[in-house]
């Protein structure tokens, strides 16, 4: 198998490939290639009758996977977001033939250490926060114009921030008086802001993750998704998401629930349970990162990884 490239340390990397069950002449799609560590793993371990479709917004990465897609014929990668996953494989005439379809959500780790990318609260740099720089509106400038009651809603909702409106109003007052354009300012803002803070968290972790998801549309986009992955796969194709914080995993973990109960109709219906269509099968319990692979990765603590197989 390739390397990984060491600046990036894909999570849960054996359990995302294991949960796929991967056929070694099977069709797979990588939702967010980030630097393709889980990509090479599941090209470890298909044949050359195998193919695996990687997608991802950031340009960085798309670099990264072209090098890779002309080395290997059984790689191919388009730079978009997952939620046009059924757009791509409509092209590719695989409408329910992709044998696995994995989801690793989120920020990925190069993203957070390169400083210009403005996704980090530990790094000094320009506060952009987009997974694809050349679209959208970037953090900076969305908080230049945003109102004080939205700066709020999008903090308390999408960061579970506490403060959120305290932090919101210290950021209009500061916008007055000078432009908040680099991480370092909103972080300092922030931590100014907050009268209290949580043990081993930074005082701005919940707001630069709020306004990222925010920036990204990152929970429509997720939303979106979801039902598409079902749609693409073949019967008994495998659907496996890592989420890294509890609103992704609560949109992850509803969803499959929902699927795997099948028709929603009143509970005093008679009908067989087996009779109510479920579309998907849940395949074992919520997985975690296992204490080895905090202990080289810490990043990891929060991932959760959840899987389902389609049934019909």
């Amino acid at each position: 198998m390739t390397e990984v490239r060491s600046e990036h340390l894909p999570v849960l990397l054996n359990e995302a490939v294991d949960a796929l069950a991967i056929t070694v002449d099977g069709i797979y799609v990588d939702g967010t290639f980030g630097r393709g560590g889980h990509s090479r793993a599941i090209l470890a371990e298909l044949s050359d009758s195998g193919h695996l479709l990687a997608l991802d917004r950031d340009p960085a990465a798309i670099a990264v996977g072209e090098e890779l897609a002309n080395k290997d014929k059984r790689f191919s990668i388009e730079q978009c977001s997952f939620s046009e996953l059924e757009k791509q494989v409509n092209a590719r005439l695989w409408l329910g033939k992709v044998d696995g379809v994995l989801l690793d959500i989120g920020v990925s780790s190069p993203q957070l250490d390169e400083a210009e990318r403005g996704f980090s609260f530990q790094k000094d740099g320009p506060l952009d926060m987009r997974m694809n720089p050349d679209v959208g509106i970037s953090a900076a400038d969305w908080l230049a114009t945003a109102e004080m009651s939205d700066i709020e809603v999008v903090l308390k909702t999408l960061g579970e921030e506490r403060y959120g409106k305290r932090i919101a109003r210290a950021i209009v007052e500061t916008r007055e008086e000078i432009a908040i354009e680099t991480t370092k300012q909103l972080a300092t803002l922030v931590e100014k802001a907050s009268p209290s803070r949580e043990k081993h968290k930074h005082p701005a972790t919940r707001t630069f993750q709020a306004i990222r998801i925010y920036i990204n549309d990152e929970l429509n986009e997720l939303n979106d998704v979801l039902g598409q992955a079902i749609d693409v796969l073949a019967v008994g194709g495998r659907l496996a998401v890592i989420s890294f914080h509890s609103l992704e995993d609560r949109i992850v973990k509803r969803f499959f629930r929902e699927q795997a109960k099948g028709d929603n109709l009143p509970a005093n219906f008679p009908i067989r349970a087996d009779e109510l269509n479920p579309k998907v099968k849940l395949i074992g319990k919520a997985i975690k990162a296992s204490e080895e692979e905090l202990a080289r990765n810490p990043r990891a603590r929060s991932a959760v990884l959840r899987i389902v197989e389609k049934m019909a």
